[in-house]
């Protein structure tokens, strides 16, 4: 039988209501839907958030809500939501975000045809709305190239990850991390032995507007940088020669004015939208 899948969507109070309809509507209308869509709210929400994800969920069988009692993070958050998911394989998809209606046929595909564990792709980053697309994001292909790029940076666009369920709890499965929980998990699947792929086409449209560059930058996210590098050298992915490293050029990246920081983010990280 081919495998399952879960699509994982964690919700909060700061989240809009058109973004969350416009994101569920771009999973309902999949080429290859999933078994099961798992909203986690994480916490109290707003009455007209509320009423929009019931009644997404009323019109769409696939769907299912677990309600947190508290807002605990997005780590706590999906660490329940993998949790209580179903499906073989878990696709994560931010309730801001868009995911072009092939995305779930393509990597499921790709699942089956090379027996991946761990699976990503490109991605189009857009401001205000998805039609404004203004660069690519990349990412390394093979899984030599990954575990390269893991010495440095995140190698797979967490908005586009599919990924193996059991490996998943396996190797402990989300932690409590308010940042970057998703480098921290892809660290230790791949430490686990995961094999992994990025598909060189961009299968989800990522917001990209100026909340996403503030929400990058500040002391609270070198301290964090700190504590995600650390885990990384636990798994044996680096030792503490490239930690140094990669800490002095990410403290220097985080500190920077948050208007020079979109600008470097942009050089750093970003094709041009008429390059792809």
């Amino acid at each position: 039988m081919p495998p399952t899948l879960t699509v994982l969507m964690t919700a909060y109070h700061g989240t809009s209501v058109e973004e969350l309809e416009r994101s569920v509507a771009s999973i309902t209308g999949q080429t290859r839907p999933p078994e099961e869509f798992l909203v986690v709210v994480d916490g109290p929400v707003p009455p007209v958030l509320d009423a929009a994800i019931e009644a997404a969920a009323a019109a769409h069988p696939s769907i299912r809500v677990e309600r947190l009692a508290r807002n605990v993070g997005s780590g706590l958050a999906s660490a329940h939501g993998l949790e209580a998911a179903t499906g073989d394989y878990v696709a994560r998809h931010d309730s801001d975000d868009v995911s072009l209606p092939q995305r779930l046929e393509r990597q499921m595909q790709a699942v089956e045809e090379r027996r991946l564990d761990l699976v990503g792709a490109e991605m189009l980053e857009f401001e205000g709305s998805p039609e404004n697309v203004i660069g690519r994001r990349s990412a390394p292909r093979t899984h030599e190239q990954i575990l390269r790029r893991l010495r440095v940076n995140n190698p797979i666009n967490n908005p586009t990850v599919v990924f193996r369920r059991e490996l998943a709890l396996e190797v402990g499965g989300y932690s409590d991390l308010r940042y970057m929980q998703d480098y921290d998990l892809f660290g230790r699947l791949l430490a686990g032995g995961a094999r992994s792929e990025n598909l060189p086409e961009p299968l989800v449209l990522f917001n990209a507007g100026d909340g996403m560059i503030a929400r990058r930058g500040g002391w609270r996210m070198v301290r964090a940088d700190l504590d995600v590098q650390r885990r990384l050298r636990d798994t044996g992915a680096f030792g503490n020669v490239v930690l140094a490293r990669n800490m002095v050029a990410r403290a220097a990246f985080r500190v920077i004015p948050p208007t020079l920081l979109k600008r470097v983010y942009g050089v750093v990280f970003r094709r041009s939208a008429e390059a792809s």
